[in-house]
């Protein structure tokens, strides 16, 4: 039986241009600030911009940009307030502090309700915070969103790349297109990351250096958008082209 929430969710994202999922094969690359600071450069960019916190097992983007004190807006479903100048919407909102432990045909169904009460309207760009790894909420974001663009992070780890390797296979098994594989987190002049991305016949976004400054700007987007990483995302965010659309 077919769930009716899911061409819902269809509607809610109709008004949404690019949807980019940063995903990683696993936790602790990075994801989260990547996404949040890729969100906050594209607002200040004039853009109309959405932040979507999937991340189940450790939503962190409410952490990372400050946010305290905000709630969505129940209006015929619910309307993310609107913080730093972009959309904002988070797991955190309804979990709170506390762990969310779900499990398959649980997660799903937390998923599709979050995507189908959600109103973002207009935008230019949603940016979704992805679970890391390749679970079931992943598999269920490939087959409840429409028009999902992958951003893969990684480190320099062998170990993290293994799981992005598996990650990239995936995604081409099933034609999801994949912007491309930024590494995190350099600390050398090894160019073994952006070698075996390009094995994978994907592009190589680029590499941010490891910023010890990026800890002491946690809650502080004025900081956060003055650290390397930031700039790096920003030099990144330019030569994105997504739907044959260049950012600039």
């Amino acid at each position: 039986m077919v769930d009716p929430r899911t061409s819902i969710i269809d509607e809610r994202m109709r008004g949404i241009d690019n949807i980019i999922a940063v995903s990683s094969g696993k936790g602790g690359v990075g994801k989260s600030l990547v996404s949040s600071t890729l969100a906050l450069i594209l607002a200040k960019k004039g853009y109309k911009v959405g932040l979507f916190d999937l991340d189940f097992t450790s939503p962190s983007t409410h952490l990372i940009l400050g946010i305290e004190g905000m709630q969505p807006k129940e209006e015929k479903g619910i309307v993310p307030p609107i913080v730093h100048g972009l959309k904002y919407m988070s797991i955190i909102y309804y979990s709170g502090e506390r762990a969310a432990p779900l499990r398959g045909a649980d997660v799903s169904n937390a998923l599709i309700e979050l995507l189908s009460i959600t109103k973002w309207e207009k935008l230019d760009f949603l940016v979704l915070d992805m679970p890391p790894g390749i679970g079931d909420a992943t598999l269920d974001l490939i087959r409840l969103i429409r028009g999902i663009n992958f951003l893969i992070v990684t480190t320099p780890s062998q170990l993290a790349f293994e799981t992005v390797r598996k990650l990239v296979g995936l995604l081409k098994e099933l034609k999801i297109p994949v912007i491309g594989v930024i590494e995190n987190m350099k600390m050398d002049n090894s160019s073994i990351i952006q070698k075996q991305t390009q094995t994978l016949g994907v592009k190589f976004l680029g590499e941010i250096p490891y910023d010890s400054s990026v800890e002491e700007a946690i809650g502080n987007t004025n900081k956060l958008l003055n650290t390397k990483l930031a700039q790096k995302v920003k030099e990144i965010a330019n030569s994105l082209s997504i739907k044959n659309q260049s950012i600039t």
